[in-house]
């Protein structure tokens, strides 16, 4: 037996019957379908053609936004017979699975939602996202984009897809239009997709924080992100019977130095809170220490600080609500704070 005999033995009109009409060479094999046979069905004006090598579409004419997804994922998969079913005459529709592929860039961003995006019938390739070692190169519809290490994909309409904010590095490494940019990563952070600084990091990581039209694009975004996080932060006290607090402030030592800036402060309990919306760049570590230098004095003067991150207050407003009101009622039991002036920032 070689590789071009047939697995299992059946009429080739049972393939119209798949879900997906795009098969590989092996599992049109599985389905009793030669090399020759597949050859003959892809002559110059057959029932068949070839979208990518190893891939066959089983239809003439264009293949639709689905048949090409699905092609360009049975091309990058390590898998290439994943699908097939378990046993020779099994009536199983066609599911594959796709191992180590999963879609990126502007598709994915279109799987998930984005308005920003092009629709997928504008697109002339899609990219699919692969271990760095994988001997793959890009071909027809598909483009390979390599990682040194795959994110979990999500499943986005039945196919794996890379999370947004990966997603969005893949296409703003493809992208020269600034405007372009700051739409998709103003998306991102507007619509819920993502949290600016998990975008900053992949843009970080991807190394295109270097381009000056990229830098002005994350300068929006965390304009952006801030704000909302803000809102957030606004609805929590009022939402959760929070007694208000003094909005954005700074606070200094009577006639000494300054000792920060604070997102809300509450004088009678000495209980401040800061959002941490630092974005991982390369002064990470600094910055970093900068905040905790700050907390580490506040609260040597009695002054408690709760750090509360954008992600956080979108995903979990009700337990940071009880993170602060717990603050606020240990107050009575520590000693007096120090006298602080506040300032409006």
């Amino acid at each position: 037996m070689n590789h071009n005999t047939p697995l299992s033995p059946r009429p080739l009109h049972h393939l119209a019957d798949v879900r997906r009409r795009v098969l590989t060479a092996a599992q049109l094999r599985a389905h009793g379908v030669s090399a020759a046979e597949t050859n003959e069905q892809c002559r110059a004006g057959g029932p068949w053609q070839q979208i990518l090598p190893g891939v066959f579409l089983l239809h003439p004419g264009p293949p639709t936004s689905e048949e090409r997804l699905h092609a360009v994922l049975l091309f990058a998969a390590r898998e290439r017979n994943a699908g097939v079913p378990a046993q020779p005459g099994a009536e199983e529709p066609h599911r594959p699975l796709y191992t180590e592929a999963m879609i990126t860039g502007l598709a994915a961003l279109t799987l998930h939602g984005f308005s920003a995006t092009p629709p997928l019938t504008a697109l002339d390739s899609i990219d699919v996202l692969v271990p760095r070692l994988r001997r793959l190169r890009s071909t027809g519809c598909a483009r390979i984009v390599r990682t040194a290490s795959l994110p979990a994909p999500e499943q986005v309409t039945g196919l794996p897809v890379a999370p947004v904010p990966r997603a969005l590095a893949d296409a703003v490494a493809e992208l020269s239009d600034a405007g372009a940019v700051r739409r998709l990563l103003t998306e991102a952070v507007r619509g819920g997709h993502c949290e600016p600084a998990a975008v900053v990091r992949e843009l970080n990581q991807a190394k295109l924080l270097s381009r000056p039209h990229v830098v002005d694009a994350v300068d929006s975004l965390l304009a952006e992100g801030r704000a909302i996080a803000e809102d957030r932060l606004y609805a929590m006290v009022r939402e959760h019977g929070l007694p208000d607090p003094v909005w954005n402030v700074d606070l200094r030592l009577p006639g000494g130095p300054h000792l920060g800036g604070l997102d809300a402060y509450w004088p009678e309990h000495a209980v401040a809170v800061e959002l941490d919306t630092r974005a991982p760049r390369q002064d990470e570590d600094a910055l970093w220490s900068e905040y905790a230098r700050k907390r580490e004095h506040l609260e040597r003067l009695g002054i408690t600080v709760v750090y509360i991150t954008p992600k956080k207050l979108r995903d979990a407003l009700e337990q940071q609500a009880a993170v602060v009101r717990t603050a606020l009622m240990a107050s009575t039991d520590r000693d007096p704070a120090a006298y602080v002036v506040v300032l409006p920032r």
